[in-house]
């Protein structure tokens, strides 16, 4: 009989089809979104070189077929090179998740060389100066332009990623502009959402409606414009939860397809759910066999006995799954209640509540809470 805290969850259960390996928590940057966990510098050793080959393994015989690589930097461990090509030599689908920040171009060689198929080089902003205050790093939008430049060069797809907030996200037309300039072939405008430091600093981030329209606007503008010339980029716009009705269908549902290795080795059926008050299974103790399939964390929230009203008789449960079990925790107290997004949700007043207070925050980048408090305080300093 499986640990469970789902009666259904012993039937239907998924293949882990995607596996996102964070490497580390370690990051040059401080990123004042960033989704690491606020206790992040208190956790567990990081699993070494043998101990990351062994999780690539025991995953791919559970069915994994994509593996992405992930941090933190991931660029600041130093066997990346070697984690890759041990993840080719297993067949998987690999993706390098990076701010840029550390690569060059012979790293990038060497990656390919070892047979990484993407990378993702993510940007704070368009401007300059914004990109780089709120990096941490006055040399860091210049390092990030040359390796995406460097990476195209390399022959791979250009991808890159904007997590867009109430900061930067009314410059959408030079963040595309940017893209364009640098010949991307798929672009994430990902507003911000709110986990991790992100959720610390939602009053500072959280764009209005009004601003969010916009962007949007703009951007299917540009994706017509784009369309009808034939242009190989694709933009691809994601709306924070805070400005939906309908919870969305989190990682397709708990422990479904996604499957996430901290970097001490902790196993979560999504990135976010550390901050959850469950007990979730390492590596170091239990094979990926027992994790998935049987351990309490992975089938918590599995299938739908779990569910109280209303998700329990709604009749989309089956598709959104009851939402953001983090999401559901963090504004209510209680990870076993309906995602507050969720205009049916007893708690969809704190999701009014927040875009209320979105169209009155404060617009100053002093207003954040960075993750390196030490580079806060230097670049602070310096404006």
């Amino acid at each position: 009989m499986k640990n469970s805290g789902s009666s259904s969850a012993e039937s239907g259960v998924g293949l882990p089809l995607w596996l996102l390996a964070e490497l580390t928590y370690r990051c040059p940057l401080q990123c004042p979104y960033c989704s690491n966990p606020l206790d992040f510098a208190q956790q567990g050793e990081e699993l070494t070189t043998a101990q990351w080959i062994e999780v690539f393994r025991q995953a791919r015989a559970l069915g994994a077929a994509q593996l992405g690589f992930s941090g933190g930097e991931p660029l600041v461990r130093q066997d990346l090179e070697e984690l890759i090509r041990a993840a080719r030599e297993l067949g998987y689908y690999t993706n390098l998740i990076t701010s840029g920040i550390g690569l060059t171009e012979a790293r990038v060689n060497a990656f390919r060389d070892a047979g990484l198929d993407h990378i993702q080089v993510s940007f704070q902003a368009a401007d300059e100066a914004v990109n780089n205050l709120l990096a941490g790093s006055k040399k860091a939008f210049a390092q990030k332009l040359a390796m995406a430049r460097a990476v195209k060069a390399a022959g791979y797809p250009m991808v890159l990623n904007f997590v867009t907030h109430r900061h930067n996200i009314d410059q959408i037309e030079r963040i595309i502009e940017l893209c364009l300039e640098l010949e991307a072939d798929f672009v994430e405008l990902a507003t911000c959402q709110f986990y991790g430091w992100a959720e610390l600093n939602r009053a500072g981030l959280l764009p209005t409606r009004e601003q969010l329209q916009r962007a949007e606007r703009i951007t299917n503008e540009y994706r017509a414009k784009l369309s009808a010339e034939k242009h190989p980029c694709k933009l691809i716009f994601v709306t924070p939860d805070y400005y939906e009705e309908r919870p969305k269908a989190c990682m397709n549902g708990w422990g479904n397809l996604f499957l996430d290795i901290t970097p001490d080795g902790t196993a979560l059926p999504c990135h976010s759910a550390r901050q959850l008050p469950v007990r979730f299974p390492n590596v170091k103790e239990h094979d990926l066999q027992y994790i998935w399939y049987e351990s309490f964390g992975f089938n918590r929230f599995r299938g739908y006995d779990w569910m109280p009203e209303p998700c329990r008789s709604c009749d989309e449960k089956e598709k959104d799954f009851g939402g953001c079990r983090c999401q559901a925790f963090l504004l209510t107290g209680d990870a076993s209640n309906a995602d507050p997004v969720c205009a049916k949700s007893a708690h969809h007043g704190q999701i009014l509540a927040a875009r209320e207070e979105a169209e009155h925050a404060a617009k100053g980048l002093e207003q954040l809470t960075y993750r390196n408090e030490k580079n806060a305080r230097l670049i602070a300093s310096s404006r």
